[in-house]
């Protein structure tokens, strides 16, 4: 295989990836979602618990329940990428249809949108806060200095990831370690133990590792063909997982130590548990957030690319990719800007936001990959608007859309509480109905209307 160094700038986008440009080692997808997961925003989730009510062991059995099942579903979209080597949404089209798929992509930009946002958020108070700059600008300086990585592409996010995953992982172990003796032995204000609300505290952590399922394979891509599924899902599932868990007990542990400080400025809060060494600290946070805050826009242009790309419209050229990232990094700056009120509150709402629209998506998507064609499809015609798979299959957008509806009178969030919630004690259980009706109707609506449903092919028929 050819070989790259980690600058070379990337010229494929939506394309099939060639056996001859495949490159890679499967525990890269370790570095990779370890290091995704193993940030401040993460510690900002695992911090929701308690500020929810919950006590500190609560709060860690709800973690690690939430982390645990989330991954599940984003490790099996990983390991699509190298049998497909497509990005993760053009594959969708296998569903949807070629403009059916543009439902659940504007959906996956909107995603991208809401955690960088919350990136910006984070990063820029610390960085205000620390260069004693107005947030505004730090947001911007934050935002800005993002633009190379995804300018460059695919290599240079696994070569920073790689990096990242060892600073990160230093500086959180240092985190939990100066944490633990802080622990108060009578924490303060009341706390719960309903079940509703661990329920929902669960649902977060879920939220959580869902979200990265529309973007997964988008990294997994570029790996040789022949990957056995089961290395990519462990190691992929290895490093979310267990980033996550572990970064989100940390962020528990800070709330009980100082929610209101957290909630306030984490990075700051986190820096003053080093008084010597808090510039350190700061460094060490932000460059955390560097590998996810780069797959932000590099991830939104693949995704809003396939949703408008057929085959001899495909450009495989950097320069859209420049023009995009470049107007994503300015909107998501002026939202952070605008964006006001408790930084718990925000991340909650979005993460579970993004979770009531994409759990519906990975049931259809997973039930279709694994059960119904079983990994077998005709990648040219996926890149063909009128090819087999059709431009719009209606009903797999009905249960989509069906399936969100279902899930609104099980949401319990601070914007929107659903009827039978109450009588649920408080607990949400949105994804889980979204997860079952989109399943269950996708897998359905394939017996129901096989006959205009293209048959699976033989895999590996592909047509560079």
């Amino acid at each position: 295989m050819e070989q790259h160094p980690s600058f070379a700038l990337e010229r494929r986008t939506i394309e099939h990836i060639p056996a001859s440009e495949r490159h890679g080692r499967p525990w890269h997808q370790l570095a990779l979602w370890f290091s995704n997961n193993v940030q401040i925003n993460t510690l900002i989730i695992g911090a929701v618990p308690v500020g929810m009510g919950l006590g500190l062991t609560w709060s860690i059995i709800s973690i690690l329940v939430g982390n645990l099942v989330g991954a599940l579903f984003m490790a099996y979209h990983s390991a699509q990428g190298p049998q497909l080597g497509l990005p993760q949404m053009v594959q969708s089209r296998a569903q949807f249809g070629f403009y059916g798929a543009i439902l659940p992509s504007v959906m996956v930009v909107l995603m991208y949108l809401g955690f960088a946002v919350e990136g910006g958020l984070v990063a820029g108070q610390a960085i205000a806060t620390w260069a004693h700059l107005p947030k505004a600008l730090g947001i911007v300086v934050f935002n800005v200095v993002l633009l190379l990585i995804p300018l460059v592409g695919y290599r240079l996010i696994h070569a920073a990831s790689r990096a990242v995953a060892v600073i990160s992982g230093v500086a959180f172990l240092a985190l939990f370690v100066r944490l633990l003796p802080q622990l108060p032995t009578d924490p303060p204000g009341p706390t719960t133990h309903s079940v509703g609300v661990i329920v929902s505290a669960i649902s977060v952590c879920v939220a959580w590792q869902v979200t990265w399922a529309p973007y997964v394979s988008d990294y997994s891509r570029y790996l040789p063909e022949s990957t056995p599924t089961r290395v990519t899902f462990s190691y992929t599932y290895l490093g979310s997982a267990g980033g996550g868990a572990a970064t989100m007990v940390i962020g528990a542990m800070a709330a009980t130590v100082n929610s209101d400080a957290v909630n306030s400025d984490a990075i700051g809060f986190l820096a003053d548990r080093f008084p010597s060494f808090g510039w350190l600290v700061v460094a060490a946070l932000l460059l955390g957030l560097v590998p996810a805050g780069a797959e932000g826009p590099y991830g939104a242009f693949l995704t809003a690319l396939s949703a408008l790309s057929a085959e001899g419209r495909v450009r495989s050229t950097a320069t859209a990719r420049a023009i995009f990232v470049i107007c994503f990094a300015a909107l998501a700056s002026a939202l952070a800007i605008l964006a006001s009120g408790s930084l718990l509150e925000t991340f909650q709402n979005i993460t579970l936001f993004v979770l009531y629209l994409l759990v519906p998506w990975t049931a259809i998507n997973l039930t279709d990959y694994y059960f119904v064609r079983r990994g077998h499809y005709d990648i040219p015609e996926l890149l063909t608007k009128n090819g087999r798979y059709g431009t719009f299959t209606w009903w797999a957008v009905l249960v989509y859309v069906v399936s969100i509806a279902a899930e609104l009178p099980f949401i319990n969030s601070s914007i929107y509480v659903g009827p039978l919630v109450r009588s649920l004690g408080g607990a949400d259980l949105s994804w889980l109905v979204g997860l079952v009706v989109g399943a269950v109707g996708y897998y359905a609506g394939t017996k129901l209307f096989a006959d205009r449903r293209p048959r699976p092919v033989a895999p590996g028929l592909v047509r560079s």
